[in-house]
């Protein structure tokens, strides 16, 4: 079954609130926008499991990086998946990895996709995000490359 205009709608809706309260730092809202949250950095490998762990990821992104945000957002819908194409945005302020603050920023393309129980899910069950760590750890000055 396809998604009707109004799912589409309302899964835009969602995935623009939930990319709005993280840059908000409303992490309560954030949560609010998944049914399991559940977060996996394909660029680190790391997985993040339920309420606890989601926003402890969000604390330690946003200690690094605190205007943290995105950029050019394009979304692309399936009946189960929506893809969010972007680019994300830091400055590097805090501690990361062991890593001190550089002062520099990033930008860099990113690919989320955000999953749902197939055409009638409402909220999100898990963001999949892919990633290049090295590009943004090079803009950061902490590998040789490109930096900022």
């Amino acid at each position: 079954m396809a998604l009707t205009p109004a799912q589409r709608q309302a899964r835009e809706a969602l995935i623009r609130e939930h990319f709005d309260s993280e840059v908000r730092k409303d992490f309560e809202a954030t949560l609010a926008t998944m049914d399991h949250p559940r977060y996996e950095l394909v660029g680190t490998g790391e997985v993040f499991q339920g309420p606890e762990e989601v926003v402890a990821y969000h604390r330690r992104s946003r200690t690094a990086f605190p205007d943290q945000r995105h950029d050019n957002v394009r979304l692309h819908f399936t009946d189960d998946v929506v893809v969010a194409e972007f680019d994300l945005l830091g400055t590097h302020e805090g501690e990361l990895f062991g890593f001190p603050a550089t002062g520099k920023t990033f930008r860099t393309p990113m690919v989320a996709l955000f999953f749902f129980d197939g055409p009638d899910g409402r909220k999100i069950t898990c963001e999949r995000i892919y990633f290049d760590s090295a590009s943004i750890a090079s803009q950061l000055g902490l590998l040789p490359g490109v930096s900022s």
